[in-house]
């Protein structure tokens, strides 16, 4: 890992309204109070959707998850190819520009006496680690920001990663019910200062990597339900609940999945996503995909057939491909998903069904589907019925669409096998990928300390 400095963002009253673009200063990690709360919080809140949530690395993911694809000649990421330098830009993002700014918020708050923003550190800290540990496995957490050498910082396990998520968030519940020091305000751009959200959002997220674990070595499924269960009680309850960071549509304050899909002409969706929701006549269609300029139809680009008009492929619908469409980093679509599948494990499919079809329905009225439509009420008497057969398939593929472009959606597929995709004809690999490489810049630097994997290596609760 490389040496540890802080990445701000200074912004001009222009700025303030979209947070994107990010200004480089390196600044002494051992002197915090150089910056004040305030004017770390946001750029730490964009961060987390434009780097972690939403960034190159949700890209490849949703490649390989079958939801979009380069339109360029074979072979290419869509099928694998990628090599350990791939990863050097992801690796960076989560550690020398979110965690490192996260850690010094955090310092800083407590320093300050400035609890809640404190407990917002430690929330999006946590969602940080998490996503990256589900990335990665094993990943420097302990050793990687305070210390006198923080260039081979040792890796920790995912084990060890999990409890500190767990005790980051509990630490982040009590700092923002205790409610001291200074009020976040207009500086905080996902919840606008509201700690009744940032309680709700650390719950939902104590449930996510509760349900994690539920083939992970030395824990059951059960156990693992009945404690997302509970943490959900004081979770996520409704859209209004959503975590997302928004974007004005100007130059400097653009949807990130916008940019990745507009500012070239490469990405397009996949024909295996695009076709699922057609062949299922799902009413969120229009909101999640757009027409093809050529044919006014709903089309995409077939892995492995390699490069075409780009005329003839759909690209993300309003909903999401808006250069002013939020950037969701939690949404309250997967608290109740999280309930559905937990309580179907506890408590069978019939338990399971209100909490499952409310989650859809949600979902719906979300994107802006009329739910009382005649296409609406077909699609909720087809999909919205468990079954003892079915029901771990319908919530995992059900969510999978309400967590559009989400990497949570990886995850699902690892635990649970939905939704059902299919190896891409390759050279590289025979089954898979289910992990990332981690990143040349990494072995370069800290190489003694840096795990051997492949793209095939199961992480710890990757369970058989």
């Amino acid at each position: 890992m490389k040496k540890s400095f802080i990445i701000i963002s200074i912004f001009t009253a222009s700025l303030l309204a979209g947070c994107k673009k990010f200004l480089d200063v390196n600044d002494n990690p051992n002197l915090p109070e150089s910056v004040s709360e305030s004017l770390l919080l946001g750029p730490v809140e964009a961060g987390a959707s434009t780097y972690v949530a939403n960034g190159n690395a949700a890209v490849l993911v949703n490649q390989w998850m079958q939801y979009c694809v380069p339109n360029q000649p074979m072979p290419n990421t869509a099928n694998y190819l990628v090599t350990t330098s791939t990863f050097d830009d992801y690796w960076d993002s989560f550690y020398t520009i979110e965690l490192n700014n996260l850690h010094v918020l955090n310092i800083q708050a407590i320093t300050n006496g400035n609890s809640m923003y404190a407990g917002i550190a430690k929330v999006l800290t946590a969602y940080t680690i998490g996503t990256a540990t589900d990335f990665w496995g094993d990943i420097p957490y302990s050793e990687s920001f305070e210390g006198t050498d923080l260039s081979t910082p040792k890796f920790d396990s995912q084990e060890s990663i999990y409890n500190t998520i767990q005790l980051l968030l509990d630490s982040a519940i009590t700092a923002l019910n205790e409610g001291k020091g200074s009020t976040p305000g207009t500086d905080d751009y996902m919840y606008s200062g509201d700690m009744s959200k940032w309680i709700k959002m650390a719950y939902t997220l104590k449930a996510r990597y509760y349900m994690h674990l539920t083939n992970a070595t030395g824990h059951t499924a059960a156990a693992q339900a009945s404690l997302a269960l509970d943490a959900l009680a004081s979770g996520m309850s409704s859209n209004a609940d959503d975590c997302y960071f928004p974007y004005s549509g100007s130059g400097t304050s653009s949807s990130p999945w916008y940019l990745h899909f507009f500012s070239t002409t490469t990405l397009v969706l996949s024909s295996h996503y695009v076709d699922t929701l057609v062949a299922r006549a799902d009413p969120r269609l229009p909101f999640l995909v757009s027409k093809t300029n050529a044919t006014d139809a709903y089309a995409g680009n077939v892995i492995g057939s390699g490069a075409g008009n780009i005329d003839y492929y759909s690209v993300p619908g309003s909903f999401y491909g808006d250069i002013a469409s939020n950037g969701y980093v939690l949404n309250a679509a997967e608290a109740d998903f999280i309930k559905a599948e937990a309580t179907y494990i506890v408590s069978g499919y019939a338990a399971a069904q209100p909490i499952y079809r409310k989650a859809i329905v949600d979902n719906m009225v979300k994107v802006g589907v009329d739910t009382s439509s005649t296409a609406a009420q077909t699609y909720l008497s087809n999909r919205g019925t468990l079954s003892a057969t079915n029901a771990m398939q319908l919530i995992i593929e059900e969510k999978n669409i309400a967590n559009n472009f989400s990497t949570e959606n990886w995850v699902d597929w690892r635990r649970t096998g939905y939704p059902v995709i299919s190896l891409i004809a390759n050279d590289n690999i025979t089954s898979l990928p289910r992990r990332f490489l981690y990143p040349n810049s990494e072995i370069s630097t800290n190489g003694a300390n840096v795990p051997s994997v492949k793209l095939t290596d199961r992480v710890w609760w990757d369970g058989e």
